[in-house]
């Protein structure tokens, strides 16, 4: 399956092409781990993103009542080959943890991916990968690099 169609993946967790909104609500509270993999896997690279995005956690679960206390997405500085995002912390907004944004090799299947990479902030053991689903959705992952590994990931969605 590729992004930029609709798609189908069972149990509800159905992507949009036309209806961004229907696509977050499936990936937030219809997919889950297996078909949420599934839907990356499948997207190619994508657009990267432009402007503020709004964010959610889709995985684990458990942190989506909380989140939005610390982080409701990132907004992006650049142009169609990358550039930088600061993430947009607590409900005011606020830019924090800046990361360079350039297409790269995924850590999840080797295929091309938006890296997010965090080595000039003040958290450099953080990285995410993203790829664009359907126009104007982008699914990630976020991880925590330990030595040479990454730690269990956390997926994230952006619109």
């Amino acid at each position: 399956m590729s992004a930029h169609a609709d798609a189908d993946y069972g149990n509800g967790c159905v992507l949009y092409s036309d209806n961004t909104s229907a696509t977050v609500d499936s990936l937030r509270f219809r997919c889950d781990l297996g078909q949420l993999d599934a839907v990356y896997r499948g997207a190619p690279l994508g657009d990267v993103p432009v402007g503020t995005k709004d964010g959610w956690v889709a995985e684990p679960r458990g942190m989506q009542p909380w989140a939005p206390l610390v982080w409701i997405g990132k907004n992006f500085y650049g142009g169609p080959a990358g550039g930088y995002l600061l993430n947009r912390m607590t409900g005011a907004g606020l830019e924090a943890w800046q990361a360079n944004v350039y297409p790269g090799p995924s850590v999840v299947d080797g295929g091309p991916t938006w890296i997010l990479d965090y080595a000039p902030s003040p958290t450099p053991n953080l990285y995410d990968e993203i790829r664009e689903v359907t126009p104007g959705v982008w699914l990630g992952y976020s991880w925590l690099r330990q030595g040479g590994d990454y730690g269990q990931p956390v997926s994230f969605i952006l619109a």
